[in-house]
């Protein structure tokens, strides 16, 4: 048996050199304290797999001690040994209340004590590996979640974080006004593309764009897959001109990949159009909105001749 560590808080100097004496003998770890607040300040700053504590102490009882400990998050189980004179079994009850875990008879037997002590071995093992399955579940849950809101082909988030995201953009814009835009982006002619290339072609023609747009995005803006060949750009912080000149400069980088692509003309190569919609304190537009007015913006791209960024206005207006 791997040997615990082990905190004794017992106020009388004889029967405190004997338990520390015992618990050593049976092979673990021991540090002592006089008292019960000693015992505490002990406590919060080391970890112990057992706690030894009388009943009746100066400045902190057995009981207020087993109540802190219970009371303290602490990354390992303690198991609570009261040690005491008093027999009577309503003590007892009253020490598993606070907290206790076990319960000594002064004056105790060694044997009793090493007793308690593979009783507390069992325990704490069993707390530990409870703990190592909580964090392992935790972990796969967390990349559970990760998964879900990850797009397979791209490896940028899918529209799931992106509602996730937009919203708090958005909730954050209409309490301090922090401004935001979105941008909404097509792959030009894709069908063709998939028709000439096939789809194994068309999904690495839409891995090498998504890796271009999140290369691209500035530090704090967010990249999404939002379906097929459509990817969406969530730019935060960021007013019409700088939304533009961000996103003409992804159009460009998309550009120059030079991907052949000769159902594109007259570039014969791989490009995106995108449409932008800015957020307005005057027009109160709801998330949903703003992705509308970007997909309309979008159109207003294609309907110019692809290849472009237009910001959505009233009346269009490519840039």
């Amino acid at each position: 048996m791997e040997g615990l560590r082990v905190l004794i808080a017992e106020d009388e100097p004889i029967s405190r050199l004997m338990l520390q004496r015992a618990v050593q003998q049976s092979g673990h770890q021991c540090q002592a304290a006089t008292n019960g607040a000693e015992a505490w300040e002990l406590f919060q700053a080391a970890e112990f797999e057992v706690i030894i504590t009388d009943w009746m102490m100066p400045l902190l009882d057995g009981l207020e001690l087993c109540q802190r400990v219970r009371a303290q998050p602490k990354a390992t189980y303690t198991y609570l040994i009261l040690l005491t004179s008093l027999g009577d079994k309503a003590h007892f009850v009253e020490g598993m209340e606070a907290g206790a875990d076990d319960y000594l008879a002064k004056p105790f037997d060694p044997e009793e004590l090493r007793a308690r002590l593979i009783a507390a071995a069992r325990v704490t093992a069993l707390h530990q590996r409870l703990a190592e399955q909580n964090a392992e579940l935790a972990e796969l849950n967390l990349a559970l979640a990760e998964s879900a809101r990850t797009d397979p082909l791209t490896g940028l988030s899918n529209r799931l974080r992106l509602w996730e995201d937009l919203r708090r953009v958005h909730s954050q814009f209409e309490r301090y006004g922090h401004q935001y835009a979105v941008a909404l982006w097509d792959v030009d002619h894709f069908k063709a593309y998939n028709d000439h290339f096939g789809h194994s072609g068309g999904d690495e023609a839409l891995c090498a764009v998504a890796r271009t747009i999140a290369a691209e995005a500035r530090t704090g803006d967010r990249a999404y897959r939002y379906g097929g060949e459509e990817f969406f750009v969530l730019l935060v912080g960021q007013l019409e001109d700088g939304a533009i000149m961000a996103m003409n400069r992804i159009r460009e980088a998309v550009q120059s990949l030079a991907i052949p692509h000769p159902g594109n003309m007259p570039s014969g190569v791989l490009t995106i159009s995108g449409g932008i919609a800015i957020a307005h304190k005057a027009l109160k537009r709801s998330p949903e909105h703003l992705i509308q007015d970007a997909d309309a913006a979008l159109y207003r791209a294609k309907d110019a001749g692809r290849n472009r960024v237009v910001a959505f206005t009233s009346t269009p207006g490519v840039i």
